[in-house]
């Protein structure tokens, strides 16, 4: 049975939706009990997920109208990823609302309730019915989120257009898996082993309309429009959690319901992750908009975490238990990490704009010194989301290039070596995007005269930041005792689909062993104790040798070539990418046509004619579905 805790954390979702609908008149109560009950919701998801996590059973039961559930690995992890995140923005959220005090500050609480309560719904759902319910709710509920920004309406609209183009392929999908089994059930669905060319057909639908949600390229065009328009907390739920039930949903029916039976699915899924997380990284350094930065690099690392899904399912088809376990290890603890570090940045962005009032890189500058908190998170986030060691970020994409020279060593295909090469260009730019946003945004003098005005934003803001840079620590760290529980999946469907059985990927203690003994070793807190010894080393031997005057500061103007310093003289954003926009134009002069932003705003510029055929059609396909099944 499912613990007695999930109803309640649906409950205090629902209970924050109403309490804000029935006290909108009173709004400073409105926001508290808000986002109160999302906190305390989320808090209780965290404590049944991890236990879920840890005990490593399946769990069954029957909830409301969303009919039966089912907690298995897969779906704890995505309830970590998505309480957890919730947590922080919740705490984040107490006020981070005033921002827009009497601008639908109230309707903004019920909606991240209701937000959350379909996120959670979704990946509990062990029937197509309540599934679908959910995974329309989570689309709703996020374009009434976006909309609340009054100039986003051509946003939301193409965020609305290009999220049901993908509901009615995923449905398309559905109503063929149920029409073969007869049932609704996803415990039909996956006794019915679907193969040839009907179960091909099926996964092209669920990857196409399910990567619309996923937002990997070339489906990726709502994201950099849609989620920088967002309030920023909203933007760390759609970013950090949202876009991750579209690799959910793909997770689901290729590798559970399908089994991966075909060798060419995993590598369309690994090619596709390579080139968006390429691509992705590519069009964030040319952006001078932080926020549309960060969203092109949710593209970025969907791709890696494709990546490694792709060598998962590559395992499953060519019956390497190897490849199975190092893939999805890499593609799971990618997911989970990437919903830290990516929330974690956007909320540090909604705090400068909090201030500032602008998303601008070109007008911040010099706030370390005047928001010291929301800089050190900031940091944190920054240098996770680039892989520097030991953060999370680094653990998991170790992963993912242990299991792609395992690929490589098996020698069947030319495509593993190209994607560690694509992976490391990766890193690499990703590296050289954040220090550019960090050292203009954070560091030097301040570029406006908001900027020189700054000051450290409330209490909870920082509390829900500094969280969320905690946790990027903690999974970097203690990787060794996390990742076991996180392969828990593989090891399941290594169990289930594979018939020889293995040694386990990572082993418990202080370090993380791989399946092949040649592979390296890594230690998360080992490195962490040479990085600290390696910085303090050289400030011991400065106190101890130092002479008299060396501990002298002076302060002056920066030298200018013997020329009298200028603000103009400094280094802007596009200043520091000029040289690699030159080297890639014929790429960022595609990036309008991949974005896919021209031929879909002309459907938006019609948002009634649109949108009520649109639900209408998704209203038809779940009336076929139900009664054809």
């Amino acid at each position: 049975m499912l613990p007695s805790w999930i109803p309640g954390i649906l409950l205090l979702f629902l209970l924050g939706a109403a309490a804000g609908l029935l006290l909108h008149k009173q709004a400073p109560l409105a926001n508290r009990l808000n986002s109160g009950f999302a906190l305390l919701g989320s808090l209780a998801g965290v404590v049944v997920a991890v236990q879920a996590l840890a005990s490593g059973e399946t769990l069954y039961g029957q909830l409301w109208l969303l009919g039966s559930m089912h907690l298995d690995m897969l779906a704890a992890l995505m309830l970590l990823v998505i309480t957890l995140v919730g947590t922080a923005v919740s705490l984040y959220s107490f006020a981070y609302i005033r921002e827009y005090q009497g601008k639908g500050d109230v309707s903004i609480g019920v909606l991240m309730n209701l937000f959350l309560f379909a996120m959670v719904g979704m990946v509990l759902a062990d029937n197509a019915l309540g599934f679908l319910l959910c995974y329309e709710l989570v689309t709703l509920t996020s374009y009434w989120l976006v909309k609340r920004n009054p100039d986003a309406a051509k946003q939301s609209r193409l965020y609305l257009v290009m999220n049901h183009i993908g509901m009615a392929l995923v449905l398309v999908a559905f109503w063929l898996l149920c029409r073969e089994s007869g049932s609704l059930e996803f415990s039909a669905l996956r006794e019915q082993h679907l193969a040839g060319a009907l179960a091909s057909l099926v996964f092209l639908l669920c990857f196409c309309g399910f990567g619309l949600r996923a937002g990997f390229v070339p489906l990726h065009g709502w994201l950099p429009v849609a989620e920088p328009v967002a309030p920023s907390h909203i933007s760390a739920l759609m970013s950090g959690v949202m876009v991750k039930l579209g690799l959910f949903g793909i997770l689901r029916v290729a590798i559970d319901f399908l089994g991966a039976s075909q060798l060419w699915w995993g590598y369309m899924v690994l090619i596709f992750g390579a080139c968006s997380a390429v691509l992705g990284v590519l069009f964030a350094l040319a952006e001078h908009d932080l926020k549309r930065l960060l969203a092109y690099h949710t593209v970025e690392n969907i791709g890696i975490i494709l990546m490694g899904m792709g060598i998962g399912m590559i395992g499953l088809a060519n019956q390497q238990p190897t490849l199975v376990e190092l893939g999805l290890l890499g593609a799971l603890y990618h997911l989970l990490n990437h919903a830290i570090f990516k929330s974690l940045l956007f909320m540090g962005t909604g705090s400068v704009m909090f201030r500032l009032h602008t998303r601008d890189m070109d007008k911040m500058g010099g706030l370390a010194k005047l928001m010291p908190w929301t800089a050190l998170a900031f940091l944190i986030g920054a240098m996770a989301i680039s892989a520097l060691p030991p953060l999370n970020g680094f653990v998991s994409e170790w992963f993912i290039y242990q299991a792609l020279l395992s690929m490589t060593r098996l020698g069947t295909s030319v495509v593993a070596p190209l994607a560690v090469v694509m992976l490391a260009v990766t890193g690499a730019m990703a590296v050289m995007c954040f220090v550019k946003v960090y050292g203009i945004c954070f560091c030097g003098a301040p570029r406006s005269e908001k900027a020189s005005q700054a000051r450290e934003v409330p209490h909870t803001m920082v509390a829900g930041t500094l969280l969320l840079a905690a946790v990027c620590l903690v999974l970097g760290l203690g990787a060794p005792w996390i990742a076991p529980l996180v392969n828990g999946y593989g090891q399941a469907l290594v169990a289930a689909h594979l018939a020889s059985s293995v040694t386990s990927t990572v082993a418990t203690g202080a370090t993380l062993l791989p399946l092949d003994s040649s592979q390296a070793v890594l230690s998360p807190p080992v490195i962490a104790i040479t990085l600290i010894g390696l910085f303090l080393i050289p400030l011991l031997l400065l106190a101890l040798f130092k002479g008299p005057k060396l501990g002298r500061r002076h302060a002056g103007t920066p030298w200018a070539c013997g020329y009298a310093y200028e603000e103009r003289m400094s280094l802007t954003s596009g200043g520091v990418t000029h040289t690699l926009r030159r080297l890639c134009a014929p790429l960022y002069r595609q990036q309008p046509r991949l974005d896919l932003a021209t031929p879909l705003h002309g459907v938006s510029e019609s948002p009634s004619i649109a949108g009520w055929l649109l639900h209408g059609l998704v209203l038809a396909l779940f009336i076929l579905m139900a009664v054809g099944v």
